[in-house]
């Protein structure tokens, strides 16, 4: 699996990585700190799916297990591949905004 691969895979491998921006976490954390900064509760197969699927493409990397929760953590590719996505995702954003409010005007 490619960072290409995952490009267009879904708005979860951001999320994912947004919440592993602010440290490392555990499955469950990371369902909550999503639905806390989101609004979406992610499932465990969701979950799960997509953090294999970022692990093999270098982005995110298993920890030590803690008792039985396996917590993750950001790469640093993954921190530029997120870098590049927000940046892309901000970029669009504005200029719809602004397509709204002159759409409005």
């Amino acid at each position: 699996m490619t960072r290409d691969s995952i490009r267009g895979s879904s708005d979860r491998s951001v999320l994912i990585l947004t919440s592993l921006a602010g440290g490392a976490k555990h499955g469950y954390a990371l369902i909550k700190d999503i639905e806390d900064f989101a609004g979406i509760k992610l499932g465990a197969g969701t979950l799960y799916g997509a953090l294999s699927m970022l692990e093999k493409a270098g982005l995110v990397e298993a920890l030590p297990a803690d008792d039985r929760r396996q917590p993750y953590q950001i790469t640093a590719a993954g921190r530029e591949h997120l870098r590049v996505r927000l940046s892309r995702s901000a970029r669009i954003a504005e200029v719809g905004l602004r397509r709204i409010a002159a759409a409005l005007s």
